[in-house]
């Protein structure tokens, strides 16, 4: 406000300056010398303050105008200078659920997965130049995980990443993750009541060309005590035990989400109360709350699904997606489920993965990807 009144005055005096140079400039010389000083007359001085007086009434309404901008200005700086965190969002929604306990034991769980993330975007970032393109193996034999898919060597390093994040948060037991024979047991002195299941690196036959792939992560809770010590002795029931404890319904989440890694990371999570997305701040390297309450819209135009298959799909689902076709709806697919469940969330539309002839129950896992 100051900067602008005295810009105001500044201009003020330019103007009564002219205004008195230029009346100067008429009168006739008085002085028999020649000299063209002329005495200032009363009109002259009239015009002068109220120009002076104009001025400041000017600078005045100038300095004013923009007050409800400065604030408004002033609130959307103070809300980019403390953003909502993942972090923060956690603890304040915990406090504000009473009746969900389990988003307190959250907290630990969350922030090492998306510690665990930022690792792997750095990783897939810098992989062409770490050379860590390509398939995992000694080079004469390839490397396959238990549901025979061939592992990349990104595969083997995310899943490590998010396993040893995880595993000293003291609050899981067990941790089942698709690049995993079978579940993995936390130590004794590190174990809790919940079991963490995931898949490292989702879409990462696409990994070596750029595009878009994610991590998806679920959270449950122990509904059956198993100790590492248990192991020598009742090796058969201990696998039971592992089985009964990691293969439960969706509907027994604490936690749930996926992050994306694209042209932004995105974290999409739910405790259950509603679906938020994360978007990672680069500067920051925080994950920051820029989608709350994400709801897939009721009416999209878009249909997802690997129509390389149709030939092999059950006539049911061939005039499904055929009528897709006739309705104006457009075909994308991306190959990677993160990716391609993201862009239907937020745009609509309709994402398949059905059986054929040569996988009866397709390729989904209700486990890692769908529960």
């Amino acid at each position: 406000m100051a900067f602008v009144t005295a810009a105001g005055m500044a201009s003020a005096t330019t103007n009564a300056k002219s205004t008195l140079q230029s009346a100067s400039a008429r009168q006739p010389s008085s002085s028999s010398s020649g000299s063209f000083c002329a005495p200032t007359s009363n009109k002259t001085r009239l015009m002068v303050s109220q120009i002076q007086v104009q001025a400041q009434a000017q600078a005045q309404a100038q300095a004013q105008k923009p007050t409800s901008k400065s604030n408004s200005k002033s609130s959307i700086t103070m809300t980019e200078m403390f953003p909502i965190t993942l972090q923060r969002f956690i603890i304040q929604n915990a406090m504000a659920h009473a009746d969900m306990p389990h988003l307190k034991d959250m907290q630990n769980l969350v922030s090492a997965i998306q510690f665990a993330c930022k690792q792997i975007r750095r990783e897939i970032a810098r992989a062409p130049i770490n050379n860590m393109t390509g398939l995992a193996g000694d080079g004469n034999t390839k490397s396959v995980n238990i549901q025979g898919e061939e592992q990349k060597k990104l595969d083997v390093l995310s899943n490590e990443i998010l396993k040893n994040a995880l595993r000293y948060t003291g609050k899981l037991s067990q941790i089942a993750s698709e690049e995993e024979d079978e579940p993995v047991l936390i130590d004794e002195m590190s174990s809790g009541s919940y079991i963490s299941v995931f898949d490292p690196l989702d879409g990462s036959s696409n990994i070596d060309a750029g595009i878009a792939t994610g991590t998806i992560f679920g959270i449950f809770e122990d509904n059956c005590s198993v100790l590492s010590s248990d192991w020598q002795e009742k090796v058969d029931a201990m696998q039971y035990k592992k089985m009964f404890s990691t293969m439960q319904p969706g509907s027994n989440l604490k936690c749930a989400g996926y992050c994306i890694y694209s042209s932004s990371t995105m974290l999409v999570i739910t405790f259950g109360n509603g679906v938020h997305g994360f978007t990672l701040d680069p500067e920051l390297q925080e994950f920051v709350l820029t989608h709350p309450n994400m709801r897939i819209p009721d009416k999209g135009n878009i249909y997802s699904v690997n129509e390389a298959n149709s030939l092999m799909w059950d006539p049911e689902v061939q005039q499904y997606i055929h009528d897709f076709k006739t309705e104006g709806y457009t075909s994308r697919y991306i190959g990677s489920l993160v990716a391609d469940v993201h862009r239907t969330i937020l745009y609509g539309g309709v994402y398949v993965y059905p059986g054929d002839a040569k996988n009866k129950n397709g390729k989904l896992r209700l486990l890692y990807e769908c529960a």
